[in-house]
């Protein structure tokens, strides 16, 4: 096959075009016109969309309270019996009978409680501590059953008996204790402060008239809000949804317990912790009231936890970028 060379002609005519082309864009509109990008207007509340339940005014709520009851003292543990071989009429044979443990928590809060992107599974500091008390009563840690409960949900599926447990990043209060029991602490946070890199938010001096996001149910709310009277509070159902008003420009700042404020921090690189604790929270299995068979068998499982380094293990594996810690908490017991 021969290639035909364009002429001289041809290619005067193309250049003719062109120059005819050229001349009409000069003078008139016709040819198209990319437009220039636009700046984006400043976000307000409520003008991208916000996530299911947010809201944006918050009454004041109460100072956690619990140093008035020894919140984190619970009941002594006894021998764990084995696997499968409950005591008749306990608490734990009846979770036998049925088939598998009923546990309270949510997926929204990375490093405790989260759905896997590529496997799907539930995984977790608090999904491992999970696994042990199912571990303690089948002998098998997947025997069990997830619920997912937001912060506000909790004692209430344990007060109807919905559950069995809640491993849920549950803090340790008197005010709790009323309505339902708790095992020993199995972890110690402490609140802080997590803002946008371009916020101004240092800490709690800087955040009057700032917009502060928590999940709605939790300690963290009545905290922040007795230390700064001026903040204003925006609360959703989950921890992820207050990253997403962040990264919205809705919300200026993200205050709870440092452990679930690192997990929404290794998800944005534009967000950080900052300024000192706000104070200590206890965190421990909740577990409904009168069901102190339960309690000490929980305890017994934490026991063995600590005692095994288990429990060391689960933190290097989900908690390490906390830095090495101090080792599991010490339990206190009343009898």
């Amino acid at each position: 096959m021969t290639r035909r060379r364009a002429s001289g002609t041809s290619i005067r005519r193309l250049l003719t075009a062109a120059a005819v082309l050229l001349a009409i864009c000069a003078s008139t509109t016709a040819c198209f016109r990319f437009p220039a990008p636009e700046s984006p207007p400043p976000v307000a509340f409520g003008v991208n969309p916000t996530p299911p339940g947010a809201e944006s005014q918050v009454a004041r709520e109460p100072v956690p309270n619990s140093q008035n009851c020894d919140a984190t003292v619970s009941l002594r543990p006894g021998p764990l019996p084995p696997p499968n071989r409950m005591p008749r009429g306990s608490t734990m044979a009846e979770i036998q009978e049925r088939g598998r443990l009923i546990v309270g928590l949510d997926i929204g809060s990375n490093l405790f409680s989260f759905r896997d992107p590529i496997s799907g599974d539930i995984q977790g500091f608090d999904v491992d501590i999970a696994r042990a008390v199912a571990r303690g009563i089948f002998g098998n840690p997947a025997t069990i059953e997830f619920r997912v409960l937001s912060s506000a949900d909790r004692t209430q599926a344990l007060v109807d008996g919905s559950v069995d447990i809640v491993v849920k990043t549950m803090s340790i209060t008197c005010d709790r204790l009323q309505e339902v029991s708790f095992s020993t602490p199995y972890y110690v946070a402490y609140q802080r402060i997590l803002s946008t890199r371009n916020s101004g938010v240092n800490g709690p001096a800087g955040l009057a008239n700032k917009r502060v996001c928590a999940a709605r149910g939790t300690t963290s709310i009545g905290r922040l809000q007795a230390i700064a009277p001026r903040v204003r509070m925006v609360t959703t159902t989950t921890w992820a949804d207050c990253l997403v008003l962040m990264q919205q420009g809705q919300a200026d700042a993200v205050s709870t317990d440092d452990a679930i404020l690192a997990g929404l921090a290794e998800q944005d690189p534009w967000v950080q912790l900052v300024g000192p604790s706000l104070g200590a929270e206890f965190y421990g299995v909740g577990i409904p009231r009168g069901r102190d068979d339960m309690v000490r068998f929980v305890n017994g499982v934490l026991d063995r936890l600590r005692l095994t380094g288990e429990w060391q293990q689960m933190y290097n594996r989900w908690l390490s970028i906390l830095g090495p810690g101090t080792g599991p908490p010490q339990p206190v017991y009343r009898d």
